[in-house]
């Protein structure tokens, strides 16, 4: 029920609004989409890349704050979308959005977001809330944009506080495609485009789309292998039907206990049958549950491209400690403490400590909790592609 007050008084002229579920109440100028949404509202780091975020499906069913001030301010483009699915609902920001300044823009980033349903909320203190959400973990929330700055507070702060939350969620198979393709694209405007770059005769590699990104797919066949994308609840029959010589596990939203339900049974028998894999955040939590590990809701998560990870173990040699900075985008994490005999810890972040990589021994299986292909973010973990096509010669 909505019980609590709701605080502070809307100031003259807002038209958009944060309401946290404890009845918090942060008042700016929307921008984007009219109308409300519900989520749990996190906050990304990183100074770049705004659109990829928000097209990314790990955020589906969140309120992304931007610490950086300045988002909007490089417009957007078609190339910078990430998925065409579910993803963040909404973001908050600092500043106004501006005009847009930069060669590829084709569209305000106010006009996109409003054409792609996603509601903006400006002039907020982005830092009073990421130091909340640091304090008090990821609340839920709901943001709101009317433009005459008319809202029934009663009825969004029940909206609020009557939403589960991520935890038990299965947001995976809301999200993946809905039928297999073949995986095919590229950067056509800066003349990268791969086409028909992935020849039969290159590895194939059946990815599992838990809520996938399209730079990692991309980056598979940049370092050499043929893509087959299924739906996240593909069957085992269905994937071995496909003579893979090598299986991925993407990244997607939601709590990786749900997905597991029924994604560890496939991931187990493909391990069983000495199928080669490579996970990536949520696919790298999912291949952790399959080999017997378990996971852990976060505090406030991990959000942004500026993640220092260590390698600590999987036989690095003289790489063994080398630093890598890291995009990441993750609410839960794999329980470094249950990964039973077997299993290798191979990375760890130097924020907190957490797991951010596994191995199997004896397999020819391993994951990350960050993500290697970036987008935003550094390139220092390209090589971890090269790593799993080279696996299948």
């Amino acid at each position: 029920m909505a019980s609590a007050d709701i605080t502070p008084a809307q100031p003259k002229g807002a038209t958009g609004l944060l309401l946290l579920a404890d009845g918090t109440a942060l008042w700016g100028h929307g921008f984007g989409h009219i109308g409300s949404a519900v989520g749990e509202v996190c906050f990304n780091t990183a100074m770049t890349g705004y659109q990829e975020v928000m097209t990314d499906p790990s955020y589906a069913a969140q309120i992304v704050t931007f610490t950086f001030p300045h988002i909007g301010n490089v417009g957007s483009n078609a190339e910078d979308i990430e998925s065409r699915v579910e993803a963040a609902v909404g973001c908050i920001v600092r500043e106004n959005v501006t005009p847009d300044s930069n060669f590829r823009s084709k569209q305000l980033f106010d006009e996109w977001m409003r054409e792609n349903g996603k509601i903006g909320l400006s002039g907020i203190d982005t830092r009073a809330l990421t130091r909340y959400i640091r304090l008090n973990g990821a609340p839920n929330a709901v943001i709101a944009h009317e433009p005459h700055g008319q809202f029934d507070l009663p009825a969004l702060l029940k909206r609020a506080q009557d939403w589960a939350g991520l935890e038990g969620m299965d947001l995976a198979g809301r999200v993946s495609r809905k039928k297999q393709e073949d995986w095919e694209g590229g950067w056509w405007s800066l003349g990268k485009g791969y086409g028909r770059a992935s020849r039969q005769a290159n590895p194939h590699v059946v990815a599992i789309d838990y809520g996938s990104k399209d730079n990692i797919f991309r980056n598979l066949v940049k370092a050499g292998a043929r893509v087959t994308v299924v739906p996240a609840k593909t069957s085992l029959e269905d994937i071995l039907a496909l003579q893979p010589d090598g299986v991925f596990l993407s990244n997607g939203p939601g709590d990786p206990a749900a997905t597991g339900e029924y994604a560890v049974p496939v991931i187990k028998a493909l391990l069983e049958r000495d199928v080669p894999l490579f996970g990536i955040c949520l696919g790298h939590q999912m291949l952790a549950l399959a080999a017997g590990a378990k996971t852990i809701k976060m505090h406030q998560g991990h959000r942004g491209a500026n993640h220092p990870v260590q390698r600590v173990g999987g036989g690095w040699g003289d790489s063994e400690g080398l630093v890598e900075i890291t995009s990441m985008n993750h609410g839960f994490a794999v329980d470094g403490e249950t990964l039973p005999e077997g299993v290798e810890q191979t990375h760890v972040s130097l924020f907190d400590g957490t797991n951010c990589g596994i191995s199997i021994k004896d397999k020819k299986a391993f994951g990350v909790q960050y993500h290697p292909e970036a987008s935003p973010g550094p390139q220092d973990s390209f090589y971890l592609f090269e790593k799993f096509v080279g696996m299948l010669g």
